[in-house]
């Protein structure tokens, strides 16, 4: 009988610990991504900016490049910027920002690239996706997902608690998509990978049942492997759909129809799943998503993140223009302006009980 088997997608390191960013030269060497210590660095002007003084002495070989616009034309020209350089890997050092442009630029180029994330506010430090601002809004580009991700702890702790935060609502997020897709499937026979969605799958319900609190090392090692896990779901279903369903078609909804009052990426998305598993009759599942949400000082209701009742039922109902051909619970159920608000009337009352 022949065995079958398939290739899986997936960093060829990850490094979850406290004092990882100083082991990152003897990192990229034992990895052999660059024993020649040829290295570029693109750091944020924030986080990445200050721990250049202290990585410096540890990369003598490197160069550095500041590339943290958030733009698809700072990503361009991130990539003219060390193009002729001969490096061996870029490392891109900060938020998810310069993560996103350090991912375009590289596969522009042709470059590994390293990504050593100083937050953990989305599962951008493993996915195949670079988010991108461009002419016409925000566009999400297909690129090769990191070879290698490291996380130092010690960093991480003294990140902004509500970049931290917004983390665990995407992640938990994974939950919502997945129900997506598998509604999808029962109604579309769109095809489900299982591999991908226990993974994702899984990274969201450990996050959801998690009894940490920020401060906890514990939970931030988890938070880290969960977007990992969640990076990895997305190389191998070839797609984001075990991490993005009607919570992201949300999101981007909100983003495009008010980009100058948009809130963090997963505080969004962490409401839309609660909202999309309201609308899915999952009255438990939404009660443990709020729970949990709240507990880490997370949005529960659109007012908390600025925004109208009548502006997220705008929201909602333009939300599956975001994601042409993608179903989710808003295209099932294909509802008015009038339905929306009071289903999310619905929700608030039941969120406030």
């Amino acid at each position: 009988m022949p065995v079958l088997t398939r290739l899986i997608p997936s960093p060829l390191f990850v490094e979850v610990r406290r004092g990882a960013l100083d082991s990152l030269a003897g990192i990229l060497a034992d990895q052999r991504l660059s024993a020649s210590g040829r290295v570029a660095v693109a750091i944020s002007n924030g986080s990445g900016a200050r721990l250049r003084e202290r990585l410096e002495p540890l990369l003598p070989g490197a160069d550095w490049f500041d590339g943290a616009d958030g733009t698809l034309d700072g990503a361009v020209r991130l990539a003219e910027a060390f193009r002729g350089g001969h490096y061996d890997v870029l490392v891109g050092l900060g938020g998810g920002k310069i993560i996103d442009a350090a991912k375009y630029a590289a596969a522009r180029v042709g470059l590994p690239v390293v990504a050593v994330a100083t937050n953990l506010a989305h599962d951008g430090i493993c996915s195949p996706v670079s988010t991108l601002d461009n002419d016409a809004g925000r566009g999400s580009y297909g690129v090769p997902a990191p070879i290698g991700i490291v996380v130092d702890l010690d960093v991480i702790q003294q990140a902004p608690r509500r970049f931290v935060a917004a983390g665990i609502g995407d992640v938990i997020s994974n939950i919502s998509a997945c129900a997506d897709w598998e509604l999808s499937h029962r109604e579309t026979g769109e095809p489900v990978d299982g591999l991908a969605v226990a993974m994702a799958r899984s990274a969201g319900e450990n996050l959801l049942r998690h009894p940490g609190s920020l401060e906890d090392p514990d939970l931030l090692t988890a938070l880290a492997e969960a977007l990992v896990l969640s990076g990895i779901a997305m190389s191998i279903a070839g797609s984001t759909r075990p991490s993005s369903g009607a919570c992201h078609e949300i999101s981007h909804a909100l983003d495009v129809l008010h980009p100058k009052r948009s809130a963090q990426h997963g505080e969004q998305v962490g409401l839309g799943a609660a909202f999309a598993s309201h609308l899915r009759g999952e009255r438990e599942v939404t009660g443990l998503i709020v729970e949990r949400l709240r507990s880490h000082g997370l949005p529960v209701t659109a007012d908390q993140i600025g925004f109208t009742e009548t502006e997220f039922t705008e929201a909602v109902h333009y939300a599956p223009n975001t994601r042409p051909g993608r179903f989710t619970i808003l295209e099932h159920l294909d509802l008015s302006p009038s339905a929306i608000r009071d289903a999310y009337a619905d929700y608030v009352q039941a969120v406030n009980c």
